[in-house]
């Protein structure tokens, strides 16, 4: 039988004897390491740690933790142990823009993405054909003011129900209450049409040639109630020059914030991103 996959990540104060702790005891309960990440933020003195190793058939989650307990309890760290094995739920929101979904879709359908989307959210129907063809749930809820509060909770119940790991904000034009946000920290990524903090608002790559920039890009961080100022997982830029149109600007944008999100959700997937205060530590 084939040896199953564990992805563990952990974060504590850092001590000497972290390291040799945790392996000890992953290499007594049969372990073998396959990838091991770790990080010491000297200005908060937090040790951040990420290793993927393989177990015998029949190990469970149960049995790590028990085989853990020992260091967890004497360094006091906080442990995510996740079943490498196990394919992630994601629920995606979009609006009209479809580029930043169509790259995600594509990139779960060839394998790189290994991640199954379990729903597609608009506030229009313009995606609805697509998600038929893929053969994904398409909910079309117009969102208002007065109707606003409802919607969120339909989407909060549309989590649960689907088992989603993650919702993706793939170019989704509303802003999600305090509320919402708090409830699905850490949980929601969101692509920024900009290298944070510029141009903000209504056509920022018009904004951007208007203004004669050299470097363009995008911004996937996770969504907070501050908006557009969560902890930044990804970004990129291109050079653009004086001779492009904004329509190249635009479609510049747009091949940038496909990729861009699309790492970003993978990096996150594969549980390589620890959150450190109003930063990330992001193990590539």
């Amino acid at each position: 039988m084939a040896l199953q996959t564990f992805i563990l990540v952990l974060s504590c104060d850092d001590k000497p004897g972290i390291v040799a702790a945790v392996t000890t005891e992953l290499a007594a309960a049969g372990a073998n390491i396959a990838e091991s990440n770790q990080y010491r933020d000297m200005q908060s003195n937090q040790f951040f740690m990420r290793i993927a190793f393989q177990v015998p058939p029949g190990t469970s989650r149960d049995d790590l933790e028990r085989a853990l307990k020992a260091p967890v309890d004497r360094f006091g760290m906080k442990i995510s142990i996740t079943d490498g094995g196990r394919k992630p739920r994601i629920l995606i929101l979009v609006s009209k823009f479809d580029h930043a979904l169509l790259h995600l879709i594509y990139q779960t359908r060839v394998g790189w993405l290994n991640a199954e989307v379990v729903a597609i959210v608009s506030n229009h129907n313009d995606s609805q054909r697509t998600a038929e063809l893929e053969g994904i749930p398409y909910y079309c809820w117009p969102v208002n003011k007065e109707n606003k509060a409802e919607k969120e909770e339909k989407l909060l119940q549309l989590v649960q129900e689907t088992g989603a790991d993650l919702v993706i904000l793939a170019r989704y034009m509303q802003v999600l209450s305090d509320n919402l946000s708090k409830r699905l920290y850490g949980k929601a990524i969101n692509i920024h049409h900009s290298f944070l903090p510029s141009f903000k608002g209504a056509k920022p790559y018009h904004q951007a040639y208007e203004r004669g920039v050299k470097l363009i890009g995008a911004t996937a961080h996770y969504v907070t109630p501050d908006l557009d100022e969560g902890p930044i997982i990804e970004q990129e830029t291109e050079r653009v020059t004086h001779a492009m149109t904004a329509e190249d600007f635009v479609a510049t944008g747009r091949d940038i914030e496909s990729r861009v999100l699309a790492r970003a959700v993978k990096l996150h997937l594969e549980n390589r991103v620890m959150m450190n205060g109003h930063k990330t530590i992001v193990f590539q």
